[in-house]
């Protein structure tokens, strides 16, 4: 049986919801009725959403964006900090300006815009929900990319903050979210070969689609987690087997075990 969630009406802000995860959030959030508004640098269309402009690192533009969503529908309910992400690279090489921006995309900007949206929430009756999209990367080694992973960690950390500074008006939450099939799978799993293997990893046998984000999102802005507030949820399909059952021959080479 499916059940759809019911946040009819609802005005979602959605950041960087116009590709990848973020869409797949996007149409979620359509699905379950809302109002969907989405922020990029770059626009792209989602269908049933409308977008507006914005670099979410530029607190100038960030003001502009709040108050461009409330002055057109009234309110915000629910944000979803989404925008992130960082090419490959090593850290012993990398400039310091490449580690500051990351740093800034993946942790400043979902403060700066939480920041924003919580302002308004605090005025509402309902007060709102906010929902972080974080990685597994925050939780384990991220080689190549060791600036995301500190910056997700930090962002789980704020989350739980952000949780009971602003409570009880406003609900604060991120996703962990594992490996993704997106139009930019081949860019860090190779071709659908090297794609299928990655596959195999997961215990579930398949990497999440971005939709499978965007149902977990739905759930975590939604009264069904009306009482879920400062939590990290993982989505992650299982996660990883330990790397130490493939090298091991301790199955091959034990003896029968004693009756």
């Amino acid at each position: 049986m499916c059940v759809e969630l019911d946040l009819e009406g609802a005005v979602v802000l959605v950041t960087g919801g116009v590709r990848g995860v973020g869409a797949g959030i996007s149409r979620a959030f359509v699905r379950a009725g809302a109002v969907v508004v989405t922020c990029a640098r770059r626009e792209s269309e989602v269908p049933g959403t409308s977008f507006l402009p914005c670099d979410v690192r530029d607190a100038e533009q960030v003001s502009e964006l709040m108050s461009t969503v409330v002055s057109r529908h009234g309110r915000v309910d629910v944000l979803v900090n989404n925008a992130g992400g960082a090419p490959y690279a090593s850290a012993a090489t990398a400039s310091p300006r490449f580690h500051q921006k990351v740093v800034e995309l993946n942790l400043l900007a979902p403060l700066l815009v939480s920041q924003a949206a919580n302002a308004v929430m605090q005025q509402q009756p309902s007060g709102g929900a906010i929902v972080m999209v974080s990685s597994v990367s925050a939780r384990r080694p991220s080689p190549g990319t060791a600036a995301y992973g500190a910056a997700k960690a930090g962002l789980d950390n704020l989350t739980a903050s952000l949780a009971v500074e602003w409570a009880p008006k406003v609900r604060v939450n991120s996703l962990n979210v594992g490996m993704v099939r997106t139009e930019q799978s081949h860019l860090h799993y190779g071709n659908e070969e090297g794609i299928a293997a990655v596959a195999r990893t997961v215990p579930l046998g398949r990497l999440a689609s971005p939709d499978d984000i965007g149902g977990c999102a739905v759930f975590l802005a939604s009264p069904l987690a009306s009482y879920v507030s400062g939590a990290t949820l993982l989505v992650h399909g299982g996660g990883e087997v330990p790397a130490f059952l493939a090298a091991s021959n301790a199955a091959s080479n034990s003896e029968e075990e004693p009756s």
